[in-house]
């Protein structure tokens, strides 16, 4: 697959030292991290390997990369281990992709306190869910959920929402017989997007009167009670907006559903067109008039800011399993629903090939990989090279990188 011409590493390198001396005063530790991380990924900086073909000699040199989970260019390899992983706990079953989405008015809300304004957006998505399947007039059973939280929309401008896949059925509450869904969505649209506003208004009411939320920049407005109560009682009484699909036809939908959602970071190196003269030009879709493709020309300090507003603090998850798929339970309610289908036990993965480069750590470039050329050959590791700089030097903000 040919390189893009223009990556966000690019972007980082040229502009980063611009962006910190224009917003390094409010830029927190993670985005630093980020920005440290992406801008020399894939250069001489972390450094690399040589490999050579044990046929016909052909010689390729490799740079690291930074396997940053915000970096685009490294979400491929940890895409592949993540999916390999998750292998043997697909359930040949269609599956019912879902949507939920904050309100405009509450959006700011999740840039103060991320970690936990966003865990309680994920609990209460995985509350509502759960609540409401096992109600007998919805579906009356126990449901598995996976829920994605991308922070971004198309412009990269500051857009919460979930992403969620539902099994269209569910183990029965006795857990001794499966339940499918009774209609082709899983659960009514407008019933699931007032219960999930029932759910989240008031996890955020005890957190402010504990000050766990810290109400600045556009949420000055409701620091104090007599603004925050009315606001809240405001949104209670407005429309949320969920959507829901009919279920994926098998499998390998489902799989390609995961991979869209778990690994994907607010823009793609293919996105990007052009980076010249201080501006960055980009592809985005226009959900507004039909997902038309368009094309939006940023100032590339400004286009980095946008970047980086989506950068999760670190111990932040932006992925929920629950239900039949929570970690705690899954290796029980797993084989009882493959038990109760009649399916047989999908054999393991080895995810050690994606795993060298998807996991955290030094590099392991000792894996052969084939030869381009030639196609007969093994890519043989003759020698490597460690970064130029240490991690506690890539911590500093000096964005200047010599990648010759």
């Amino acid at each position: 697959m040919r390189r893009p011409l223009v990556e966000v590493a690019d972007v980082a390198r040229q502009y980063g030292a611009d962006y910190l001396a224009r917003y390094g005063a409010v830029t927190s530790t993670a985005q630093r991290r980020v920005l440290q991380a992406v801008a020399p990924c894939r250069t001489a900086v972390r450094g690399g390997h040589t490999a050579q073909c044990d046929h016909c000699g052909h010689e390729e040199i490799s740079s690291h990369s930074c396997r940053n989970r915000h970096c685009p260019t490294c979400q491929g390899h940890a895409q592949a281990a993540w999916l390999a992983a998750r292998e043997r706990e697909v359930l040949e079953v269609p599956s019912c992709p879902v949507v939920l989405t904050l309100p405009a008015q509450r959006s700011p809300l999740t840039l103060q306190k991320t970690r936990v304004v966003e865990a309680f957006l994920l609990q209460a998505v995985a509350e509502t869910l759960q609540t409401m399947a096992r109600d007998p007039t919805h579906v009356g059973a126990e449901i598995g959920f996976l829920g994605v939280l991308p922070t971004w929309g198309h412009t990269l401008h500051h857009h919460p929402h979930i992403h969620g896949l539902v099994p269209a059925g569910g183990l029965a509450l006795e857990g001794t017989a499966g339940v499918p869904c009774p209609t082709r969505f899983c659960l009514p649209v407008r019933v699931l997007s007032r219960f999930f506003r029932r759910t989240f208004l008031p996890a955020l009411r005890p957190a402010a009167r504990q000050e766990r939320l810290s109400m600045q920049g556009q949420c000055q407005r409701w620091a104090s009670p007599c603004a925050w109560h009315p606001f809240l009682t405001t949104r209670q009484q407005t429309e949320w907006v969920v959507s829901a699909k009919p279920p994926l036809a098998g499998p390998q939908a489902v799989r390609r559903s995961l991979a869209r959602s778990t690994h994907r970071v607010a823009i793609t190196n293919r996105r990007l067109l052009t980076s010249t003269d201080g501006q960055v030009t980009f592809r985005w879709q226009d959900s507004q008039r039909g997902n038309r493709p368009r094309t939006m020309t940023l100032e590339a300090v400004a286009c980095l800011r946008r970047f980086l507003l989506h950068v999760l603090p670190r111990g932040c998850k932006r992925m929920r399993h629950d239900g039949l798929f929570a970690h705690g339970v899954r290796k029980v309610t797993l084989p009882l629903c493959r038990r109760i289908l009649g399916q047989a036990a999908r054999p393991s993965t080895d995810v050690r090939a994606a795993g060298d480069l998807a996991q955290p750590g030094p590099p392991r470039p000792s894996r052969s990989e084939g030869c381009p050329v030639c196609h007969v050959g093994r890519m043989q590791v003759q020698d490597t090279w460690c970064a130029q700089r240490t991690a506690r030097d890539l911590a500093r903000p000096v964005l200047v990188w010599d990648t010759s």
